[in-house]
């Protein structure tokens, strides 16, 4: 399948030591499955083969490596990753090719993925959320992470303002609006604003 010029770009203006990190990556990706299709979801490159299939981000200081359906994978490590998702990703922090599992472990994973696509095995559907508990999806995490102002201003949050931000991204319909929600969502939280600032006299007064 042919390379996204999305992806290339987005290589492109990672930091130096992350660009041959991802270029591995991405080799082995398209090794295992030539016909996987590339695209950029949530900001970051995503590769599909008969739905999500895995992912990598490039941060300041270290990279990502994860997998949509890491739950129900074999390998430990990825499984109990899987329960704590972070900005760290299911191969933990990656700051240079050395930091990765062998090519054929990689190769591995990206196949028993594809498995699990093929037979149309999905994650279990998410708990109901309880009213005082407060859930944040891993790819909205990642890229809160991204922005230190917005992460700085999203911990500072009480919960019910963090609230208010992850159900407003979440209750989007398509993915489209998502990500829309979530570019404004950062850009709000970089100004120190909660979700509703609009209506709060401190902000309609400065």
């Amino acid at each position: 399948m042919p390379k996204n010029p999305a992806i290339d770009h987005y290589i492109n203006r990672a930091q130096p030591f992350a660009q041959p990190i991802l270029i591995h990556l991405r080799k082995l990706v398209h090794q295992a499955c030539p016909t996987v299709e590339e695209n950029i979801k949530w900001g970051m490159p995503s590769f599909e083969y008969k739905g999500l299939m895995c992912g990598f981000a490039a941060f300041k200081n270290h990279c990502t490596f994860g997998f949509w359906k890491a739950s129900l994978m074999n390998d430990p490590m990825l499984m109990h990753n899987a329960k704590s998702e972070d900005s760290m990703g299911h191969l933990g922090r990656i700051t240079s090719i050395k930091d990765l599992p062998s090519d054929k472990k990689i190769l591995g994973y990206i196949k028993e993925a594809m498995k699990l696509n093929d037979e149309g095995i999905k994650v279990a559907k998410a708990k109901p959320i309880t009213k005082n508990e407060l859930i944040i999806p891993a790819e909205i995490l990642t890229v809160i992470n991204k922005n230190k102002k917005a992460l700085a201003t999203f911990k500072s949050f009480s919960p019910s303002n963090k609230r208010e931000y992850i159900d407003w991204i979440n209750e989007a319909k398509t993915e489209a609006t998502k990500y829309k929600r979530l570019t404004q969502a950062i850009e709000w939280m970089e100004e120190g604003k909660p979700r509703n600032w609009k209506y709060m006299k401190e902000f309609l007064l400065a």
